[in-house]
């Protein structure tokens, strides 16, 4: 009887910083989205929790902090982590808080890292002062030059680094959004010949290949023809054009339709989609789990979506759940992703606060990071 050791991934928010000036756009008191959680605005039908983060407003990147966060994360079974990676106007976006404070941390080497290119569009979302404005300020998709560059830059300066997380000796690179993708790249056959062309770079680099990775989404139609909206398809279908080899999930609000509700009874209909992926896909789902919904702090007015009851004792249940999966698929790599590190605007997170101290690490340190019999 051997021990399993499983990789609990968990995706970081970028933004809580103010060292990338253009985030001023958004949060002009020049520390990122700490300024939406630290001035909460109650409504009538929805008020704040009142939870703060144990360890303060902190500048996440900062290699101190992050040192700091490092320690905490391999503490408690957290092993990898995932960044929101955000490419905008020609250039990154968002970078700093991997750059400087991941990056420069003196012992990244016990948490690995990967990326989620986070190619989604922009409009005034994150600024709660405008944000029923729907007016675009970026587009997340490119052009073939413009992706071709983001290849060579992300092999160069993660693909390479020794903490980057592989699979199989292939570096992961997960894509949020591939209608944003297909649109951008000109349609299905121009987007499978890109990403034919980044798995060449990647192994004329040295790697055994490249595991491209997607963030499914519940099944809706997607726009293969990059132009043409009459010509669609499932995510299905672009998962087998562009030869995508495995799939993962984002957040729980992406796959149940309107999520209002308990935890638990929201889990359920999650736990449906693990097996028509299982049903549907021939490439390896990793499963997902987030510890929760609910992003009234960044709203002016109130959403109905929301999860409740999320408690770490629910969360704990879930992420047994996600486990006893893993455990029953031994061929795969033992790979779950948690939602999320810090979304602390969208209440999903596991960094501690005020209200459940340390409780979501906690769990994942008794189901993963405690010693699991491999059966």
């Amino acid at each position: 009887m051997g021990k399993r050791k499983y990789d609990v991934a968990a995706y970081i928010w970028p933004a809580f910083t103010g060292d990338e000036p253009r985030t001023r756009i958004f949060w002009e008191k020049g520390i990122g989205e700490w300024q939406t959680v630290m001035f909460p605005t109650d409504k009538p039908e929805w008020k704040y929790s009142g939870a703060k983060p144990i360890w303060g407003y902190e500048n996440e990147a900062d290699p101190n902090v992050m040192e700091k966060q490092i320690e905490c994360a391999a503490k408690h079974g957290v092993n990898v982590f995932i960044y929101d990676w955000y490419w905008y106007d020609g250039r990154p976006f968002l970078d700093q808080c991997l750059n400087n404070g991941y990056l420069k941390a003196k012992n990244n080497d016990k948490v690995k890292f990967y990326l989620m290119w986070a190619n989604h569009d922009v409009n005034y979302m994150w600024d709660k002062r405008i944000n029923h404005i729907n007016s675009m300020i970026w587009h997340g998709w490119v052009r073939r030059p413009e992706f071709d560059e983001i290849c060579d830059r992300v092999i160069e300066q993660y693909f390479k680094h020794p903490s980057y997380y592989q699979i199989d000796g292939k570096p992961v690179f997960l894509i949020y959004d591939v209608e944003n993708l297909i649109r951008g790249l000109g349609g299905v056959e121009a987007t499978a010949q890109a990403l034919d062309a980044f798995r060449k770079k990647v192994t004329d680099a040295g790697f055994a290949g490249l595991e491209l990775q997607l963030c499914a989404w519940s099944e809706n139609a997607v726009n293969l023809s990059g132009v043409d909206s009459e010509h669609s398809g499932s995510t299905l279908d672009a998962v087998k054009l562009l030869h995508i080899d495995s799939i993962t999930n984002y957040q729980f609000a992406h796959l149940v339709s309107h999520p209002k509700g308990d935890y638990t009874e929201i889990f359920q209909t999650v736990r449906k989609q693990w097996e028509r992926y299982d049903r549907e896909y021939d490439i390896p789902y990793y499963p997902h789990i987030s510890v929760g919904w609910d992003n009234n702090l960044r709203c002016r007015s109130f959403k109905r979506d929301l999860i409740t009851n999320n408690t770490p004792e629910c969360f704990g249940k879930a992420l047994e759940a996600a486990r006893d999966y893993l455990d029953a698929h031994p061929e795969r790599t033992p790979l779950v992703t948690i939602n999320s590190w810090n979304e602390w605007t969208e209440g999903s997170y596991l960094e501690p606060d005020t209200l459940n101290g340390y409780g979501y690490l906690e769990e994942i340190q008794r189901v993963f990071a405690e010693e699991q019999e491999d059966s």
